[in-house]
């Protein structure tokens, strides 16, 4: 038996000002998303925005339901919003911040565990590393490179295939 160590690498800035034009506008487009969330149960409002490689923007928010498992984070809505409307486009990047009723976030926000698989998909179909620029309300941005630092041990297709 042996331990086995998996590190993971992101870019970790001050504030918004030390961002790219891309990346800041990005952002920006995600905090603009969160004014539609609809989130009455938990008063946790997600804004994500999708850089496709062809230049087009997508953005999506949180949509809640009273039976928790039929609600949609903001980073699927937009993902799989981008992916119907423009099929054979990839991701490029993806931005994600939130903004809660009772609290400052200060931390930035992490996709959950679906998100992620779901933009591990993105970057299989595609064959294409997925940005991610992740911010709270306030406080430090990351912005990581390929969904492998979020989720090392991903799922992937060739483990469906039959021998």
């Amino acid at each position: 038996m042996k331990q086995v160590e998996k590190t993971i690498s992101y870019w970790e800035y001050s504030d918004d000002n030390e961002l790219s034009s891309e990346d800041l506008n990005l952002l920006q487009k995600a905090e603009s998303a969160i004014d539609g969330a609809y989130a009455p149960y938990s008063a946790y409002h997600v804004g994500a925005a999708v850089l496709l490689e062809n230049g087009e923007i997508i953005s999506g928010n949180n949509q809640e339901n009273v039976a928790y498992p039929s609600g949609l984070c903001a980073e699927r809505v937009a993902l799989f919003y981008a992916s119907s409307k423009f099929p054979e486009v990839p991701v490029k990047t993806i931005a994600i911040t939130a903004k809660a009723k009772d609290f400052i976030i200060d931390k930035p926000v992490t996709p959950c565990g679906s998100c992620r698989q779901v933009m591990a998909e993105s970057e299989n179909r595609f064959h294409n590393k997925l940005r991610l620029v992740m911010k709270g309300e306030t406080g430090k941005i990351f912005i990581i490179e390929g969904v492998n630092n979020i989720l090392p041990l991903m799922f992937h297709a060739d483990e469906l295939k039959k021998k």
